[in-house]
């Protein structure tokens, strides 16, 4: 959960985005994409993989199964 946090934070600062620009990106609110970074809550399945394609990684690199 932690790495998730992290990488979803990371990635979105290196697309020069704001939480309200992927929550728009995503259809969901900004308030939850805060939640997801800070590791309070975890995204579903069809988040994760429209997460994975927007940002050009795995779903396993957002879990921190693998480094790349």
């Amino acid at each position: 959960m932690i790495k998730f946090a992290q990488r979803i934070k990371e990635l979105r600062a290196e697309k020069n985005m704001t939480r309200k620009e992927l929550a728009k990106f995503l259809n969901v609110s900004e308030r939850l994409v805060g939640y997801w970074e800070s590791g309070q809550r975890e995204c579903d399945f069809a988040t994760l993989a429209a997460l994975a394609a927007f940002f050009e990684v795995s779903a396993d690199y957002l879990l921190g199964i693998t480094e790349y």
